[in-house]
């Protein structure tokens, strides 16, 4: 995808966006073709960090983990910790609908199949099952906090959207944003299966790239 129709088309949404009342999210909208979505091999579920942030709109971040990993998650500045002994507790339809709206999920590799057990049947088709920690935590809960889901809607709609940012960012900030998501996107399905790109603001219209 060219850089600067990219830009264009991120300058062209801005200048439209008109006075609101909140602060519009910018999403980067790619259409796809040739790809057959009833197969999950083929199906989009990708965690990208955005480079230049989230414009303010960081998710919170949810931990499961023993206790020795877990102080160390709540020291990095995890949002919600969740014990061995606390997991069947999020069957609570309350609990599960808390999780699957605010929070990004991040398991102690061990635990992953007691997630699975009592978690997966609700959180895996909402593409929220949480990822393995590996590495450091504190980094992790860093490039977690900056990342967006990107998921395939549906076994046949060949459509994908992702916020890149919002309308307070700069125009620079914004691209290199976006074209991380691109890039991503195109390294899953490849490049030839893109019909379009377009950018579009909240509540703006739809601007096509190039």
């Amino acid at each position: 995808m060219d850089k600067k129709k990219l830009l264009e088309a991120i300058k062209k949404a801005l200048e439209e966006k008109g006075k609101r009342k909140f602060r519009q999210s910018m999403e980067l909208i790619v259409n796809m073709r040739g790809i057959d979505f009833s197969k999950p091999e083929n199906r989009l579920n990708l965690d990208i960090a955005l480079p230049a942030g989230k414009g303010g709109k960081e998710p919170k971040i949810g931990i499961i983990a023993e206790q020795a990993l877990a102080d160390k998650a709540r020291k990095s500045g995890a949002d919600l910790i969740i014990l061995p002994d606390q997991i069947e507790s999020y069957t609570n339809r309350e609990k599960i609908k808390d999780l699957i709206r605010n929070y990004y999920l991040l398991a102690e590799p061990k635990l992953m199949g007691q997630v699975a057990k009592h978690l997966g049947k609700v959180l895996g088709p909402k593409g929220k099952l949480p990822k393995p920690i590996t590495g450091d935590v504190s980094q992790l809960i860093d490039s977690m906090r900056r990342s967006v889901r990107v998921a395939s809607k549906g076994k046949y709609f060949p459509v994908v959207q992702a916020f890149v940012g919002t309308e307070a960012m700069g125009e620079e900030e914004l691209l290199e944003n976006a074209e991380t998501v691109y890039d991503a996107i195109k390294n899953k399905i490849t490049e030839s299966n893109v019909r379009s790109v377009y950018i579009k603001l909240s509540m703006g219209k739809s601007v096509k790239v190039g």
